[in-house]
């Protein structure tokens, strides 16, 4: 199984395709999921809510895409945000020149060099033009943002957000002030971001527009406790510290942090995010937590762990965990002459809140999920992925388009939609082909309506995984089914 195995499914069943794609001209970068994929999106974010922001008690928002050029003068967008791009002096190719350097060494280059860095390791590795293979030119930085401009008579400059976290800063003197919660508080969003990719590419792990879900801690850096601890304190992280050449071993939370491999924080957040992965169907073998290097992280953060997850296209970095210390606080409150401090309700001093950041790529996350659960079992290809994440929970199939089996069918379906389970119902083609369309979408239960059931009322139910096929009586059917999906 491989990538492009991965996209021919996605596009077979409409499940991800190419935004405008019957237009010769779209732009690359931005992608449409269609209703399997919209569902399956939709469930990820809905597990996050729960096992996250519910989990760890934060409040949510729901933030504007577009911002002032203020914003992101403090946050140092409008300086700093920018990717290294190289061009061909002949063809007039353009690449990224940190992942040019990873695909031709095998080796991963750090973003945050130089650009002199970057011609230095081309020249030194001999680097050339992978389209005809002529000489590059020198490296510079290309800034990402996507510019808009707001109003008629006298324009304003603002930005698409490639960010969602900037709303939750901004907003933030207000929140903690009409929420009235203590500190540490965490505030999270789920929504999209827009960065113009020198090169986008591997569909939604590299796009222009894709969707963040992202939690920013707010706490006071004189008190690192972290409630709950103990309730993670022996799980089991796979780890890998800086400069630590070892297999990504099993360490348990606490041991992390009395070892002094990481912080507190950073134990306890990414606990729940491994555990939340889990969740979503993905092995313990084939994720990891990685701490940055001086070189990998930003030069605000005071710690940095990167939860990656193992594909075919290697490692993904699906999480950003980071100590943003107080450096977005202070920003926001210099360019916009705001107070954004806190007051310590024990010494009645004031104070600038630190951050710890958790920012999750939605869409990454989608398809290492979704490559995941890729089963093959000869000729039959199914996806094996958890019932709640399934794009619907129970498909339902008359035997045959007639003899009263199809009203029937629509009688039961109506049935499971009550009893609060989402439900397909399909009649075209044969049984075999119906099983076939639902494996690879990954519909976990068939309930299927046959000859049998108008006699005695009783259905079959088939299981995705197993194809094992068991008979159900009506009445207790929808019952058995909230069992099966976990409802």
């Amino acid at each position: 199984m491989n990538f492009e195995t991965m996209m021919n499914l996605f596009s077979r069943r409409g499940i991800l395709f190419p935004s405008s794609e019957i237009y010769d001209n779209h732009p690359s970068g931005f992608w449409d999921y269609g209703p399997y994929g919209a569902a399956v999106k939709r469930k990820l974010s809905e597990l996050w809510r729960r096992e996250v922001i519910i989990r760890a008690n934060m409040i949510e928002i729901d933030g504007s895409i577009c911002m002032d050029a203020d914003v992101f003068r403090a946050s140092g967008h409008l300086e700093g945000f920018a990717d290294p791009l190289v061009e061909c002096s002949k063809c007039g190719a353009i690449f990224r020149a940190d992942k040019l350097i990873e695909e031709v060494t095998k080796e991963k280059a750090p973003e945050g060099m130089s650009a002199e860095k970057f011609d230095s390791l081309i020249t030194k590795h001999k680097i050339k033009c992978t389209s005809c293979k002529s000489q590059l030119g020198a490296t510079r930085k290309f800034n990402m943002m996507f510019k808009v401009s707001i109003g008629a008579s006298k324009p304003q400059d603002a930005y698409l957000r490639p960010e969602t976290c900037q709303s939750i800063f901004a907003g933030f003197p207000r929140l903690v002030k009409v929420m009235k919660k203590p500190l540490p508080l965490g505030i999270a969003q789920i929504g999209r971001s827009f960065r113009n990719e020198i090169s986008p590419r591997n569909a939604v792990i590299r796009a222009r527009e894709f969707t963040q879900a992202e939690a920013e801690i707010f706490f006071d850096p004189g008190k690192t406790e972290v409630e709950n601890f103990e309730e993670i304190g022996n799980y089991k992280l796979n780890l890998k510290s800086e400069g630590d050449s070892r297999d990504y071993s099993p360490v348990s939370a606490k041991d992390a942090v009395g070892r002094k491999i990481m912080s507190k924080l950073a134990a306890y957040y990414l606990s729940i995010m491994q555990q939340f992965l889990v969740k979503c169907g993905i092995p313990l073998e084939k994720i990891r937590n990685r701490e940055l290097g001086n070189e990998e992280r930003a030069f605000y953060a005071k710690e940095s762990w990167d939860t990656e997850i193992k594909t075919s296209l290697g490692w993904v970095e699906v999480v950003a965990n980071n100590n943003r210390t107080d450096y977005d606080m202070a920003a926001h409150g210099k360019i916009s002459g705001k107070d954004v401090t806190v007051v310590n309700p024990e010494t009645n001093e004031k104070f600038i809140p630190h951050i710890w950041e958790i920012s999750m790529g939605l869409d990454r996350l989608f398809y290492c999920v979704m490559e995941t659960s890729y089963k093959k079992d000869g000729e039959r290809v199914y996806l094996s992925l958890p019932p709640y994440l399934a794009p619907y929970s129970v498909a339902v199939f008359p035997l045959i388009n007639k003899e009263g089996m199809p009203a029937k069918a629509a009688g039961i379906a109506a049935k499971i939609r009550e009893a609060g389970i989402d439900v397909d119902i399909e009649t075209k083609d044969s049984i075999g082909k119906r099983y076939a369309r639902a494996d690879e979408i990954g519909i976990p239960f068939c309930v299927t309506i046959d000859s049998q059931t108008l006699e005695d009322g009783s259905v079959t139910i088939r299981e995705r995984d197993t194809k094992e096929q068991k008979r159900y009586k009506i009445g207790s059917m929808e019952e058995s089914l909230r069992k099966m999906v976990g409802k």
